[in-house]
């Protein structure tokens, strides 16, 4: 029988103080260990790296392709709304995949945890590195927004320009770890760091601006401020969410900041999603939505299986896509409910797929 969705508010059960992936990571000896900016909570960092069932990037294609990022897996695309998948690897080095963004003209960027930044311009048929002037560390988050391509990595900002070039947008950047960057309509760029917020770099500017903090704190001595998401909503509207203290809203373009997910169950945010029909958010305890600017939430897990939940994008038509730690799920009903399409995920590869 249906369960019928009811509008609750949640009251915290646990302070959820540090994420950690769900698979165990071996040591790494001390001349493979990375630099300071990159040991931060999230990006997984040793040398011997065991690959894990785990999506922890989608995206969706103007043609309805998606695309899963995995890690230690490569990626994989389906043609068919998530119900079959193919690996699509040849050429993709690194298969640690942390992020991936598709452009208007059907190419897709994936960015890894060691190879730098991977583009294919036919379908995932065949991989190329596009380094060429990027930091070679951990490339956290692309963005594509007016027809230019953008990089948040462990050694700062970086803009792709026509020539495949990759130049540095770091002059007033208080904070070189970059996890999150959303452009608005005016053309301002902003990009959440590891400890220093969120710091601003206007169009046609020279360089960032580091925000107010006002209501972005420190959460139980840890990180400060450690952005993980930044979406950009209406009329200056911006939501933050953070590593461990839960989302915060700004409704000035990020002069001041609220928190608005007190009634959350969970503090670790892995995906926001705004839209006309409220507000989504992914947690390390599920997905939830409120529909009254975070004073009370809903969960949304009818379906999921596991609800450590990597990332979450949205297709269009009420369509999600989430990926886990063991798999993708598809909602077709705005979060309301949700199937596993994993089948095809993670198979071993086929001799051309090396």
């Amino acid at each position: 029988m249906a369960t019928k969705n009811t509008l609750v508010k949640i009251v915290p059960v646990c302070t959820f103080t540090f994420c950690l992936l769900t698979f165990a990571l071996p040591a790494v000896s001390p001349a493979a260990a990375p630099s300071a900016a990159e040991q931060h909570p999230g990006s997984p960092s040793s040398s011997e790296l065991r690959p894990a069932p785990s999506i922890q990037a989608l995206a969706v294609a103007h043609d309805k392709t998606v695309y899963a990022g995995s890690f230690g897996m490569g990626i994989f695309r389906s043609d068919s709304h998530g119900e079959s998948w193919v690996p699509v690897n040849a050429g993709l080095r690194d298969r640690f995949v942390l992020c991936l963004a598709v452009a208007a003209d059907g190419a897709v960027y994936a960015g890894t945890l060691r190879g730098g930044v991977f583009r294919t311009k036919d379908g995932g048929r065949s991989w190329r590195a596009i380094n060429d002037g990027l930091f070679r560390g951990q490339v956290k988050t692309l963005l594509i927004a007016h027809g230019a391509v953008y990089a948040g990595t462990g050694g700062g900002v970086y803009r792709l320009a026509e020539g495949g070039v990759w130049t540095l947008l770091t002059k007033g950047l208080d904070e070189t770890v970059v996890q999150a960057l959303v452009m608005t309509d005016d053309n301002t760029l902003f990009a959440g760091t590891a400890a220093k917020g969120v710091q601003r770099f206007k169009a046609h500017g020279s360089e960032w601006a580091r925000m107010p903090s006002h209501g972005l704190k420190d959460h139980e001595g840890l990180i400060e401020n450690f952005i993980r998401v930044l979406v950009a909503g209406r009329d200056r509207t911006l939501y933050a969410g953070t590593f461990d203290g839960g989302v915060f809203r700004s409704g000035d373009g990020g002069e001041t900041w609220r928190p608005i997910s007190r009634a959350l169950p969970n503090d670790s945010i892995r995906g926001i999603i705004v839209g006309q029909g409220g507000l989504v958010v992914a947690t390390g305890r599920g997905i939830f939505k409120s529909l009254n600017d975070g004073q009370q939430w809903m969960p949304l897990n009818a379906g999921l299986t596991e609800l450590s939940i990597q990332a979450l994008t949205p297709a269009g038509d009420g369509v999600f896509y989430a990926g886990t730690s063991v798999g993708a799920f598809r909602s077709e009903d705005g979060g309301r409910h949700w199937v596993n399409i994993s089948d095809g995920l993670f198979e071993p590869p086929s001799a051309t797929d090396k």
